[in-house]
């Protein structure tokens, strides 16, 4: 990863974009990739699409969702302390003494999710699960008419942390689910720019896939795609508290994460696999029983259907404002689809 994707990553990490109110991230992706497309455009729902070689038949799409899990203010009250509902899923356990920005018309707004000292707990209470209706959240408002010269009911949040270096390759942020896929997108497309195409490339940032994939069932059912992949995060089982028989053995580092199973096409499948082989990529595998809850799905049904195929980077306590994942594995994603895709005859007959 150069200095320049690296770059870019950090920055679309941090920058705030729970479902529903992705422009400031869809903004910086599309800013990203457009000196490198062909064609560029969003469209009414907030997906970003970016295009090269428009004219050819055979159309080939890649999705990575730019939103992410958030919080949106439901109820302020007399006081001025703010309820709040969830953007996707989260463990409200992990919402507490957190801090958070608050996306407000005027502008970010900081406030912090308050919690009743340990002290004044009774033993049962330490004992209790914590709801979403325990939580609340402080921004330093004496009432709640002074709650609402800053903030509306409807606004939505995150938590506020910064992407960080761990030791070696791996970064932790929080939305990495999936912006490591956004971001794995852009750089295809940047790096297909260079490469001699015999089909269409058409790459979406697709917007709120956390509250049911529907960013790319529209994009989908526009771009009309011949085949497509997923790009999304899943979940890796090499830290405590994880069942490997339950999820599959899957490592930071160890390479992209192929899948197979009812969304996935087989013919796709086989030509991915072959790709690491003949380009030395290494990757995982991980059984999907089910058709999952990514964006290959809405690529899969869209219209009369499509070839799809999920590929996966590792992510180590998804959901969680610590999310962990391996640049080396998000350089080895880019290079397999780059190659997959550079490889792919002009027509491909993915019917099994």
């Amino acid at each position: 990863m150069n200095k320049q994707s690296e770059a870019f990553l950090k920055e679309l990490l941090e920058t705030p974009s729970p479902s529903g109110f992705e422009q400031p991230a869809a903004k910086l992706w599309r800013n990203y990739v457009k000196s490198s497309v062909d064609k560029l455009y969003g469209d009414v729902h907030g997906n970003s699409i970016a295009v090269l070689n428009p004219d050819a038949e055979f159309k080939f799409m890649l999705a990575g969702h730019v939103d992410e899990i958030g919080l949106m203010i439901t109820h302020i009250d007399d006081k001025g302390y703010i309820s709040t509902a969830q953007l996707g899923g989260m463990d409200p356990a992990l919402l507490t003494g957190q801090r958070v920005t608050i996306l407000s018309e005027a502008g970010p707004v900081f406030g912090v999710i308050g919690r009743k000292a340990i002290h004044q707990m009774s033993p049962e209470e330490r004992k209790k699960n914590v709801e979403m209706e325990n939580i609340w959240v402080d921004i330093g408002a004496d009432s709640k008419k002074d709650a609402a010269k800053r903030v509306a009911i409807g606004d939505p949040m995150v938590i506020d942390v910064a992407c960080r270096k761990l030791s070696g390759d791996k970064l932790v942020s929080r939305a990495t689910d999936d912006k490591a896929g956004a971001y794995v997108v852009a750089e295809c497309m940047r790096a297909l720019s260079k490469r001699k195409l015999n089909i269409s490339v058409i790459g979406v940032a697709t917007v709120q896939e956390e509250v049911g994939l529907r960013g790319a069932i529209t994009s989908s059912y526009h771009v009309k795609p011949d085949a497509g992949i997923a790009i999304d995060v899943t979940f890796a089982s090499d830290h405590p508290d994880t069942n490997a028989k339950k999820s599959g053995e899957v490592k930071l580092g160890a390479g992209p994460v192929l899948h197979r199973g009812p969304n996935i096409n087989p013919i796709m499948e086989k030509e991915l696999f072959k790709t690491c082989k003949q380009n030395k990529i290494a990757y995982q595998v991980t059984a999907e029983p089910r058709c999952g809850g990514t964006d290959a799905n809405a690529i899969q049904l869209n219209r009369g259907g499509a070839a799809s195929a999920l590929i996966s980077i590792p992510n180590r306590y998804m959901h969680t404002p610590v999310e962990v994942v391996s640049t080396k594995d998000l350089d080895n994603c880019v290079k397999l689809i780059v190659e997959f895709l550079a490889a792919h005859p002009a027509k491909r007959d993915y019917r099994p």
